[in-house]
């Protein structure tokens, strides 16, 4: 039986992640960055798989574990019948080879450790050779090596190393596991002790720049930390979580790889890194951007790799069972060569964003912009898969069209407001013939709401969008009564599922978990409406969900009463940001972005 994902906490280093569970053992790894092949899998298969364990040898009658405050550095604290020892987990800041440090510290008494370690590469389907150094061990599989030093002996059987210690008061017990290139010399030794430490300081001085000064201080500026952690720092992309195929259904199908960036995140992400006084992440972020939809934009993707690469071809790995049974496990993302029109507003609306607040501009911005505003003029009236990558038809999703709506509305500001040089006059005439046919055609008289799709019957948690982005305002008649429909329909238990589920609108079969950032969109919805105690109320439940040191998935499974899908996700974690600051005193961006 596999840990549950609220069991897991994230270590990082802003290239690559990890995943360390509440028993102590680290069940995922990519080195040397996010979306390498694993080299720690048990979280998607068994422990042969690979994963690193340190925990006590005998019974554990507590555990208690807590980010260090304003880090990324992790504590987790082992209670049993003789003492009390705590395991310190971090990644420090790449400036050399990737590691990941471990130390364990007694506390109180005499504490019986025990240590596993196995190690398989390339996704679990990779046994390396491994030999004793007078540091350690040294794993060689491939283009990869990892170097383990500590004093602690290991001992080799069936394929994986084992040993014990015992740690008492006051003793600290280090171990560091290295990465590195197969073809070049092992690494040199490193202190442990000035790795955390450095980790924590770099940790610190990075949280304190926060801005927030709203009533959800902590919440915001773990989920800012979780944000930085998912940034890929040498190109300033990114990536939606550190894992793949984790399940928006127990033992279903929906299982899919989100170690990439995605356009539609920029918005989202700008929003809540500017709100907490991020500008130097949120440029690299415009930067990234900037690079990755260069060429024609019929040619834009609606992800990239974090180096900005196209080709993101989907495989399954049949070796692996998957998370609780839930297969395909699968890496890369066919959804990479989908057409979404709602990502070209999202992109606009970004880097207008970006101009808006003060963001040192490039020369290059508004010409991306303007290409992308002439692409999106003839192109909106296309069919699309839409902002929730369904593998059924391609539809005139309403959300898509709102969007489109998003994208010639900013290049229109931008002229108007900016004194940017463009066709202003024109894109204003296609984003006022785009908005009249949304609520012609988008919108169903007998129903008295908007729908997913024009022709549609079906709601979509994506309405939800139409005033945030300024579309409609959020008291217009239309709206109130689509928030309604949403809330009678879609909301099960307070949590907002995404759509009904149907095989003909997505192709896949139903049973996913509520979606959690569409919930912090409700709780947006309602507060621009005036029902700010019901959004409190949302939001407050949507903190309650987090796991103990914070973190969010990418749904909600009610009637399990756990999270489900990939974890951490940033996606939900903009959401939490967006929300506390949409209902701190000053607003936030779903005020601000209804007035763009």
């Amino acid at each position: 039986m596999s840990a549950r994902i609220e069991d897991y906490a994230l270590i990082g280093d802003c290239e690559t992640g990890a995943l360390v569970g509440r028993d102590g053992s680290i069940d995922w790894l990519c080195f040397p960055r996010f979306d390498s092949p694993a080299c720690f899998a048990a979280l998607l298969g068994t422990p042969d798989h690979g994963r690193w364990l340190i925990a006590p040898a005998g019974e554990v009658r507590a555990v208690r574990r807590r980010y260090r405050a304003g880090t990324l550095v992790l504590e987790t604290e082992f209670e049993t019948a003789e003492g009390v020892a705590t395991v310190i987990d971090c990644m420090p800041p790449r400036t050399k080879n990737p590691d990941i440090v471990r130390m364990v510290v007694g506390k109180r008494g005499k504490v019986r450790m025990c240590v596993e370690l196995i190690i398989r590469m390339d996704y679990g389907s990779l046994v390396p050779w491994v030999r004793r150094t007078k540091r350690g061990l040294y794993a060689v599989g491939g283009p990869d090596a990892l170097l383990l030093t500590t004093p602690v002996e290991l001992t080799g059987e069936n394929f994986r190393h084992v040993g014990e210690f015992t740690v008492s008061e006051g003793q600290r017990v280090p171990f560091i596991l290295t990465w590195g290139p197969s073809h070049l010399p092992a690494p040199p030794q490193e202190d442990v002790e000035k790795e955390i430490d450095a980790t924590e300081k770099c940790w610190r001085e990075w949280s304190q720049r926060c801005t927030y000064e709203g009533e959800w201080h902590d919440p915001v500026v773990r989920s800012l930390i979780t944000l930085k952690a998912l940034t890929y720092a040498p190109t300033g992309g990114l990536v939606a979580s550190v894992t793949t195929s984790l399940p928006e259904c127990i033992g279903g199908v929906r299982n899919w790889d989100y170690r990439y960036c995605w356009l539609r995140d920029s918005t989202f992400a700008l929003y809540a890194l500017m709100m907490g006084g991020y500008a130097e992440e949120a440029k690299a972020w415009r930067q990234w951007l900037l690079r990755a939809v260069a060429g024609k934009p019929s040619q834009a993707s609606i992800m990239y790799g974090v180096m900005g690469e196209r080709r993101l071809p989907e495989l399954t790995l049949d070796w692996l069972p998957g998370y609780e049974g839930s297969a395909p496990v699968r890496i890369g993302n066919a959804a990479s060569q989908q057409f979404q029109l709602d990502v070209y507003g999202e992109v606009m609306d970004s880097l207008h964003f970006a101009r808006k607040v003060g963001l040192e501009p490039d020369e290059n911005t508004w010409n991306v912009q303007c290409a992308l505003a002439k692409f999106v003029e003839s192109a909106w009236c296309e069919p699309d898969e839409g902002i929730w990558e369904v593998r059924g038809p391609r539809r005139h999703f309403t959300h898509s069209k709102v969007m489109a709506w998003v994208a010639l509305d900013r290049a229109v500001k931008a002229v108007d407001r900016c004194g940017l040089e463009g066709p202003a006059g024109r894109w204003g005439e296609v984003r006022d013939k785009i908005h009249a046919e949304v609520c012609a055609r988008g919108f169903d008289p007998q129903l008295g709401s908007f729908v997913q799709y024009y022709g549609g019957k079906e709601l979509d948690a994506s309405l939800l969008m139409i005033p945030l982005v300024g579309f409609l305002p959020a008291t217009d008649p239309r709206m109130v009564n689509t928030v309604k429909k949403i809330e009678q329909e879609l909301v099960y238990d307070g949590f907002v599922n995404r759509y009904t589920e149907a095989p003909q609108v997505d192709g896949l079969p139903p049973g996913e978990g509520a979606f959690i950032a569409c919930t912090f969109w409700l709780a947006d919805n309602l507060a621009l409406q005036g029902r700010r105690a019901e959004a409190r109320d949302i939001f407050e439940r949507m903190l309650a969900i987090r796991n103990e040191v914070g973190l969010l998935s990418e749904e909600y499974d009610r009637r399990r009463r756990r999270l489900v899908g990939n974890f951490p996700q940033a996606f939900s974690h903009v959401g939490l940001i967006n929300t506390a600051c949409n209902l701190s005193r000053g607003g936030g961006p779903a005020h601000d972005r209804k007035e763009s």
